[in-house]
């Protein structure tokens, strides 16, 4: 019964890892853009979110409300005004430019916070559990992997059912054509980036309602996300949050033999999948 309560705690965390890797996966879909800030990213929405529930009173979940546009923002006049100009055949620009963003809101998160570890607080809704099959199983756990399947699932709508999708679609196929049918290329990717960050802000306020967070913790959060990514297949969001499963189940099992093993376990088993499946379990078929 242990084993099978740690599996499934596992599951759940990698309901988190999957929200990490989903904004990640998305804008590579879009873009074939690396976001090396993404982490930072992430740790930026947690503090946005502190910063709400310390000014208004309100409680973390409520801060959502505030914290997903203003990340959706940032994230549309980050593309426009900055990484739209360093888009193109060569990869190196954008990583070097999120590269620098990451060191700068590291920084700046720094100065404004100090490096004392930061939580939100949720109050009942942290300890709450549920009795099922003599398991017991968080509250919250469960509500991050069901959000994470829904903004997964919805991700998933939008990209075949919806205009806004064909025209992420087109754009990411051919740019060229997109651009004489008339869809402007900065103004998609810009779109695709608020998408990304919307869900990002999702991630970062999960994050700091289940664990303590520093202006330092996003490069741990981005690894997680690009293990999940790869894992699941590169541009495949579903196979996101398989790769975010598999490796939240990974780290809980690795826990369980040996507390050290937690996340070494996590980056074993990602690279036993990269050397067997160079590609992911489920790539995108293009």
């Amino acid at each position: 019964m242990d084993w099978i309560n740690t599996t499934l705690q596992g599951t759940l965390l990698g309901g988190l890892y999957a929200l990490f890797a989903a904004g990640l996966s998305l804008i590579f879909g879009v873009m074939r853009l690396v976001n090396i800030a993404h982490g930072d990213l992430i740790v930026l929405a947690a503090y946005l979110a502190l910063t709400t529930t310390v000014m208004l009173g309100a409680s973390p979940v409520m801060a959502l409300l505030i914290v997903v546009p203003l990340m959706a923002g940032l994230g549309y006049l980050l593309q426009r005004l900055v990484l739209n100009r360093t888009m193109g055949e060569d990869i190196l620009p954008p990583l070097l430019v999120t590269f620098g963003l990451s060191v700068i809101l590291q920084n700046l998160l720094l100065t404004g916070y100090s490096a004392d570890p930061q939580k939100l607080q949720a109050g009942a809704l942290e300890t709450a559990s549920l009795p099922v099959g003599g398991l017991s199983v968080g509250v919250l756990p469960l509500i991050v992997f069901v959000v994470a399947v829904l903004t997964i699932a919805a991700l998933q709508w939008m990209f075949y059912r919806t205009a806004l999708g064909r025209a992420f679609r087109a754009t990411s196929d051919r740019q060229d054509i997109a651009q004489l049918m008339g869809l402007h290329r900065a103004h998609i990717f810009g779109l695709a980036m608020a998408l990304s960050l919307a869900v990002t802000a999702l991630a970062g306020v999960f994050l700091g309602i289940r664990t303590s967070f520093d202006p330092a913790a996003g490069g741990a959060r981005l690894i997680f996300g690009f293990e999940a990514v790869i894992i699941g297949g590169l541009g495949n969001l579903w196979g996101t949050l398989a790769g975010g499963v598999i490796l939240g189940v990974a780290q809980t099992l690795g826990a369980k033999i040996n507390p050290g093993f937690q996340v070494l376990a996590g980056h074993i088993v990602f690279l036993v999948i990269l050397a067997v499946r160079p590609r992911g379990l489920f790539p995108r078929m293009d």
